[in-house]
């Protein structure tokens, strides 16, 4: 069953949506080293209930927070959101490092993410993971 596993809150100034995510809540963030800009966030000790999130570049402020399903088939998932009554918005993008992930909506029109983490055992050629 699908859980929510990340969360990604859409900044304009990582500096300063840090700062206050660390002064009200006493979260912490730090740079990822992946091919973009983005922070990982972490919001407590690992073991207790809940999950850790980031922070990703926007153009404007108020682009909201983004919540992300963990699914073990990106493709399965796929078919049954419109299957249900929604949608899917844009392509599987690969995330170096750490799997796939598209964005579906429900039937309200509010979007999250699937996500299909490359596990340890999984042997996966770049060329699977974009189709070529």
């Amino acid at each position: 069953m699908p859980r929510p596993v990340h969360f990604d809150v859409g900044v304009k100034d990582p500096a300063r949506a840090m700062a206050f995510y660390k002064a009200a809540f006493g979260w912490t963030s730090q740079r990822w080293e992946g091919p973009f800009e983005y922070y990982l966030i972490t919001t407590g000790p690992t073991g207790e209930p809940g999950i850790d999130g980031g922070c990703e570049l926007v153009a404007e402020e108020g682009a909201g927070v983004t919540l992300s399903l963990g699914v073990t088939s990106l493709e399965e998932t796929i078919a049954a959101v419109p299957a249900a009554g929604g949608g899917v918005v844009g392509e599987i993008s690969d995330i170096p490092g750490v799997g796939r992930m598209v964005t579906v909506e429900d039937t309200e029109g509010n979007q999250f993410g699937l996500i299909e983490e490359k596990r340890p055992d999984q042997h996966v050629e770049l060329g699977e993971l974009s189709g070529v």
